[in-house]
This record gives structure tokens, sequence and C-alpha cells, in this order.
């Protein structure tokens, strides 16, 4: 029960508002310990996990490239590309943006778009743009805006979450097996991927309902 405590660290962490990788690797340090390795060990286990794992260190040469082609007017041209489709709704926008998210993150493709590479210099601006058009008073009041940003973080949060699971090679399933496995409970990853799919399709009707009321709620006086 000991190896534990690295969970309680964790949220005791972000509770109290540290750095989150400052906390991590605070509670990896003690789990490690309290699993009986010694400061070494610990500190190879991060070791070969970097080195199998060096493709995350791609996420870094993201930010500089999405940063020039924003400097280079990338947001603006997304703004203009969807002022063209009068009939693209901003409501229609994110929910097709949703199940673009999810098909893509139940193939494995969970890498594909996120918030750094998609929402803020791409889809935030598009849906701006298409709330814009909605609307009778031109451009969107600053809380309206930041609303909009909000929501499309949200969406690819959901979108990612809900249909990462579909892919049975993902870690949380594998998690899960391998937890159920230690407890004699023999099941296949597909098996829980297969059940991931209702799951799935809830959440898409349920966020393509908010979405539509939130657009909705833009077109009000408070707009």
């Amino acid at each position: 029960m000991l190896i534990l405590l690295g969970v309680a660290v964790v949220v005791a962490g972000f509770a109290a508002g540290f750095n989150p990788l400052l906390v991590v690797m605070v509670s990896a340090v003690l789990t490690g310990m309290a699993a009986g390795l010694s400061p070494l060990e610990v500190l190879a286990a991060f070791g070969k996990a970097f080195n199998e794992n060096r493709y995350v260190s791609a996420a870094l040469l993201v930010l500089p490239v999405i940063g020039v082609l924003e400097r280079a007017g990338l947001q603006e041209r997304a703004r203009t590309l969807i002022g063209g489709f009068r009939r693209v709704t901003l409501g229609r926008l994110l929910i097709g943006y949703l199940l673009f998210r999810q098909l893509t993150a139940a193939l494995g493709l969970t890498s594909i778009a996120g918030h750094a590479q998609t929402i803020r210099p791409i889809v935030a601006p598009m849906a701006e743009a298409a709330a814009e058009g909605e609307g009778e008073a031109g451009e969107l009041p600053d809380e309206s805006r930041q609303r909009v940003r909000a929501m499309a973080a949200a969406t690819d949060n959901i979108g990612l979450f809900f249909g990462e699971d579909i892919f049975m090679a993902i870690g949380s399933i594998l998690l899960m097996v391998g937890f159920l496995a230690q407890s004699g409970i023999v099941i296949e990853p597909l098996q829980l991927s297969v059940w991931a799919i209702p799951t799935a399709v809830v959440a898409f009707a349920i966020h393509a309902v908010r979405l539509a009321l939130f657009e909705r709620g833009l077109k009000g006086p408070g707009a």
C-alpha cells in the first residue's frame, strides 16, 4: 500500500498548485523507493523511459513551427477561410471537429491534433469567425470570444478522451487489462475497446447538444 503514496503526492501537489512536472517527478521517486528501488535504480528507470519514448520530445519541435506559422498569419487565414463558407456555423464546425477527433483517436492517432497543433492556430479562430458570421453585431465581445475558445478546447478534450479508449493498444486499455489479469480476470483488449464504443457515441451526442445550446446562447442579447 505504500506504493500508493505517489498518488497522494500527485493529488496534494496539484491541489496546492505546485509545478506539475515537479509534482510528478517527486511522486515517481517516492513510488520507486516505496517499491524497494534504490535512488540509482529509480534514476535508471527514468533514463530507460526517456530513451524508449524519445518521440515525445518531438512535440517540442512543433511549438516553434506553430509560432512561425502564427506570425505568418495562420490564424488570419483560418478566419478568412471559414468566413467564405456561409453555411458553416459555430455548432456545425465544432461538431465536425468533435467527430474528426473521436474517429482519429479511435484509430490510435491521438497526436494528429491537439490544443497546440490545431485548436489555438486553426480551430479556435475558425470558431470565432463562424460565431461572428452568425451574429448581427459583428465582432464578438471579449467574454464571448473567450467562451468560444474554451468550448473549442473542451471539444478537443472530449473527442480525444472518449475516442482513444476505442483503440485497443492505448495505455488506458492495456492498464485495465493488466489490472484485471492480476485479479484473476482474463479479458482481451478488444473486448474493452468494443465496450468503449457506446460510451463514445453517448459522449458525442451529449456534447453535440451542448454545442448547439452554446451556439444558441451566443445569439442571445448577451452575445
